[in-house]
């Protein structure tokens, strides 16, 4: 029987956290309420009357229930606001197209009639990437009924794959021919191939193929004005490429309904080791010795104190430094024991390793890291306010990136919520030229106000990003609320482009309106 998915948090019903794991786990920031709130019966929940008569024909339908899964997306300010059992924000309708021509019969429809279109995956967006925020009619475009390989290029290596397959439906799918996309970010369960390559999504691996974009051979989107389809191709300087006009378009310039995508063969040997450090200084120094020594770590996690602590990686109060390697094609060891005496030699301890390839800190980690969203959800039943956020920034500067955000972002939740918070950091991906770090911050909140104080830190995160030049996301999308660092971080030339190209390719403005570029 497959698990039914919660419609108001992360994941499945059946690992949502107890109201006992709620309490549990929201006594590590003392001050916040003794029980959590109730989840809201769906059949209970508050929606606005349905504003579209789609025509006969169209798979479009206004059920309550499917509207009030489509409203939002998986970010901390979703999850509070579905918690409330009143959905203001919730699409008109819902389609569901069964294939291609369905979601070009959708969009002229939309386009003539002025119903906004929001495309929708798995519905994982963390950054308001799945809603619409306006005044217009609108309906969320749920895409997962395509969800086919329709072909494989074994002498390539490539597959054409339906861009509404979820990730597992996608690999048991190339399983049969021992190939694999090998593309799991954390939403991997709940999340498509479309959506992936609309917010240029990073994956596995730590190093050389972190995001979709590496990946990605051709791809074909339904746009208003016509169909775009590039060539299978492996590699082009024949000009700008149409494909990276659509990587991290969002939505808002076309439906990805297929591409053709780069695999691999299924891996067969695997092997994980942990090294402890210090301090993060130290940490940091022999990251940017291991991603500059040409070894490619499938797995390169750095996790501070606070992380790793937090993670059941480390109960020593240091770093940890998860590494991984693995190969289709020869063994591993020697490969991971350059890798930890590189770390050795960079002042780190490396943890005995048990039988097997495998190691018991790499295993909490990993027990955590899929873990971790559905724990975020249990402290906001809690009023706890919780904000994740990515970035990316050059060596040379990361160690004040590292710093400024505690410092700052720590004082922030300070004043936000009255108490002292928690600002814990890991190293998602690195580079030979600078890492990816992820920052995670738990503060006391106050019932009913919990969204406005999330605001206030996220606002707060984001100005130092910016004023640092750290990127405002490095895979979670710009969405609607990434908004205002992005505008600051692009060029301006390059949005009078995009602001052009969306005019051209959305004539009538229907596709997910706010996203990237201000609605027309």
């Amino acid at each position: 029987m497959t698990p039914e998915r919660s419609w108001w948090g992360w994941g499945t019903t059946d690992h949502a956290l107890s109201d006992e794991e709620c309490i549990a786990r929201a006594a590590v920031l003392p001050g916040l309420p003794d029980r959590p709130r109730p989840v809201p019966d769906l059949a209970d929940v508050v929606l606005p009357t349905s504003r579209v008569a789609a025509p006969d024909g169209l798979p479009v339908t206004t059920d309550p229930a499917d509207r009030a899964r489509h409203a939002y997306g998986k970010a901390y300010r979703d999850v509070v606001r579905a918690l409330s059992g009143e959905l203001p924000g919730a699409p008109d309708a819902v389609a569901h197209p069964a294939d291609e021509d369905d979601v070009v019969r959708l969009l002229d429809w939309a386009s003539s009639a002025g119903v906004v279109v929001v495309p929708f995956g798995g519905g994982s967006s963390v950054v308001g990437g799945v809603e619409y925020r306006g005044d217009r009619p609108w309906i969320s475009m749920d895409l997962t009924a395509l969800d086919r390989v329709l072909e494989i290029d074994r002498t390539s290596r490539a597959a054409r794959i339906q861009g509404g397959a979820l990730g597992p439906v996608l690999e048991d799918q190339l399983r049969p021919h021992g190939l694999t996309l090998r593309h799991y970010p954390q939403s991997f369960e709940f999340s498509t191939l479309g959506g992936w390559l609309a917010t240029r999504a990073g994956g596995h691996y730590a190093t050389l193929l972190t995001h979709i974009d590496d990946l990605v051979e051709s791809m074909r989107v339904v746009t208003p004005v016509g169909i775009s389809e590039s060539w299978r191709l492996p590699g082009s300087g024949a000009g700008p490429s149409p494909d990276r006009m659509f990587l991290g378009s969002e939505g808002t310039l076309g439906v990805i309904t297929e591409a053709w995508m780069r695999l691999q063969d299924r891996p067969r040997s695997k092997a994980s080791a942990s090294v402890t450090f210090a301090d993060m200084t130290t940490a940091i120094g022999a990251v940017r010795a291991i991603a500059q020594a040409g070894l490619h770590p499938a797995n390169c996690r750095l996790l501070d104190a606070g992380e790793a602590a937090t993670s059941g990686a480390s109960t020593s109060g240091g770093c940890v430094l998860v590494l991984g390697v693995e190969s289709a094609a020869h063994p591993v060891e020697s490969r991971l024991e350059e890798l930890t005496t590189l770390a050795r030699d960079c002042g780190g301890v490396v943890a005995p390793r048990r039988d097997g390839p495998r190691d018991a800190a790499a295993d909490a980690w990993r027990s955590s890291f899929l873990r971790a969203p559905y724990g975020r959800d249990g402290l906001a039943r809690m009023s706890a306010v919780v904000e994740t956020f990515e970035t990316a920034t050059t060596w040379d500067r990361v160690d004040e990136l590292y710093a400024t955000v505690q410092a700052e972002v720590g004082t922030a939740v300070r004043e936000v919520t009255g108490a002292p918070g928690l600002v814990n950091c890991r190293f998602t991906h690195v580079y030979p030229d600078g890492p990816a770090p992820y920052f995670t911050v738990v503060g006391v909140g106050r019932p009913g106000s919990e969204v406005a104080m999330w605001d206030d830190v996220k606002t707060a995160a984001m100005e130092v990003l910016t004023r640092l030049r750290a990127t405002v996301t490095h895979h979670h999308a710009v969405g609607r609320d990434h908004r205002p660092g992005y505008d600051r971080q692009r060029p301006e030339p390059f949005a009078v482009a995009l602001r052009a190209a969306k005019a051209a390719l959305d004539p009538a403005g229907v596709l997910n309106p706010g996203v990237l570029v201000d609605p027309v």
